[in-house]
């Protein structure tokens, strides 16, 4: 097992368009792309891994992806990507064909080893639908997954939560058969952290007994309406990405995720002046 920890960033819910488009008419996603990869890049450690958790187009099409590929090409850390109900399996593997998936047709599951942590990318897309749901094949495989390795901690990565958010038309399109996933989960305490996207807003709760996240966006965050009083809205927030930090210790070591806004701060400053008392 690893001697050091592992740094995982996680960016979730691009949404590119064609050059020169903005989705709904009003983000620039593309730009929020190319700040975010400067953030990673500038980010000091380094982390060891990149997870792109879905939504990597917005139509989806293989223009779209092409242009993603021109957009992450300055990226200096190795990546990867899962799909998420605005991108194509059929696309996204045509224009990533180098990826490690676990099929050589169907759902784009990945398995991905950095140091001493198992990273499980699973596939939770519906062609042509908003929500998830986790096909037979991947279920095995994720059973398969876990079992072969059980002494090894793992990190699981998805699009769709399987949890309810509290944002009611999100909550219809999550995870549809969260209860299957669950029942793996439940027999490998390997399993140190679930980490989603899809609502585009920084989340935290506990799924069958592991704490579960659900990342920020780069762009633009789905509007906090947990009183059902708007139509399906967004709002323009800070963006930010998710930095999960494993640490070897006893048994599978621990996880902990930090919220990384992206841009420019005033600040760091000290806290203490030259003479060591409190400014």
């Amino acid at each position: 097992m690893s001697s050091r920890p592992v740094r995982i960033a996680q960016i979730s819910d691009l949404h590119i368009k064609p050059p020169g488009s903005l989705a709904y008419g009003r983000v620039d996603t593309a730009k929020a792309l190319e700040r975010c990869v400067a953030a990673l890049n500038e980010f000091d450690p380094a982390p060891d891994f990149v997870v792109i958790s879905g939504d990597l187009a917005d139509t989806p099409s293989a223009e779209e992806y092409q242009y993603l590929k021109r957009l992450l090409a300055p990226l200096k850390l190795p990546f990867a990507g899962i799909p998420g109900n605005h991108d194509s399996r059929e696309l996204m593997r045509a224009a990533l064909p180098s990826a490690s998936y676990a099929f050589a047709a169907g759902a784009l599951n990945q398995k991905i080893e950095v140091d001493g942590l198992d990273l499980l990318l699973l596939d939770s897309s519906v062609n042509g639908k908003p929500h998830g749901q986790l096909d037979g094949p991947t279920l095995q495989w994720l059973d398969t997954t876990l079992a072969a390795a059980p002494d090894r901690p793992a990190l699981l990565f998805l699009h769709h939560p399987p949890f309810k958010a509290g944002i009611w038309h999100m909550d219809r399109q999550n995870l549809l058969n969260a209860n299957e996933l669950a029942a793996v989960i439940r027999r490998y305490p390997r399993v140190q952290l679930i980490a989603t996207g899809h609502i585009h807003r920084a989340t935290l709760t506990m799924f069958a007994g592991v704490p579960t996240t659900i990342c920020p966006a780069p762009n633009h965050a789905v509007d906090l309406d947990l009183a059902k009083l708007r139509e399906p809205s967004f709002k323009v927030e800070p963006p930010a990405f998710h930095l999960h930090t494993w640490f070897p210790g006893e048994g599978f070591g621990t996880v902990v995720t930090h919220h990384v806004p992206i841009g420019t701060f005033d600040g760091p400053h000290p806290f203490f002046g030259a003479d060591g008392k409190l400014l």
